[in-house]
């Protein structure tokens, strides 16, 4: 089955609001939900996850700076608010980040980026040989699975998926862009173990005048 994690971002910043609009949407069902590493002070991040805990959701935190101190410190954000999922993470930083986890003890997951992620919302380039090559190479390293940002593909994205899905034999997450019913239609046909929205839930793009309860819950209703 194909999870939808919802997160409490916008332009790959969490949102102020972000324990308003938990309150609102803890009771639709939903499962999976995360942040990013930056845009609320600890105390609050450490106050966000630990209501999404006492709710039973699954939770997640996506780094996405291009600054190794400040990955690391994002890192660091994960095993302090007890995130069962780091994802995201510049490529280049994958390496060093097992080793962080293995020396803290962190008991959380690692899903890096793979690719040449660049810019602030970030974008994915490269070729699909390359990308698919890098997660090929850190599949080696032991990571548990794939953020993949699908649809900030500057390239040829159903190629990309495509190749992915069949030469990577982990569990994938497509991060990023995804706005309409026919991307999480794509994502269900393809098994793709998860997908997140950030965004497009907060923008109300899924049903037009409608709140982000009924977003959320109209995106769960398709899975």
């Amino acid at each position: 089955m194909t999870e939808f994690i919802f997160m409490l971002t916008h332009h790959d910043v969490t949102i102020p609001n972000a324990l308003e609009v938990f309150e609102e949407i803890k009771d639709t069902g939903l499962k999976f939900i995360g942040c990013k590493d930056i845009g609320l002070p600890i105390e609050k991040l450490q106050e966000l996850f630990r209501k999404m805990k006492n709710a039973d959701m699954t939770t997640f935190i996506e780094v996405v700076s291009n600054d190794e101190e400040k990955h690391f410190m994002g890192v660091e954000k994960a095993i302090r608010v007890g995130a069962d999922y780091l994802i995201g993470g510049m490529p280049r930083f994958t390496r060093k980040t097992l080793k962080y986890l293995k020396e803290k003890k962190a008991n959380l997951k690692f899903f890096p980026y793979i690719g040449k992620v660049i810019g602030h919302p970030c974008v994915l380039d490269g070729s699909v040989d390359e990308i698919v090559n890098n997660g090929v190479e850190f599949g080696k390293m032991g990571i548990h699975g794939i953020n993949l940002l699908l649809y900030r593909y500057t390239g040829n994205v159903n190629l990309l998926l495509d190749r992915t899905i069949d030469t990577l034999k982990i569990p994938l997450i497509v991060a990023g862009s995804i706005d309409d019913f026919e991307k999480i239609g794509q994502m269900k046909r393809k098994n793709v173990w998860a997908f997140t929205i950030g965004g497009a839930v907060l923008e109300k793009k899924f049903v037009p005048e409608k709140n982000i309860k009924e977003q959320v819950t109209a995106v769960l209703n398709l899975l």
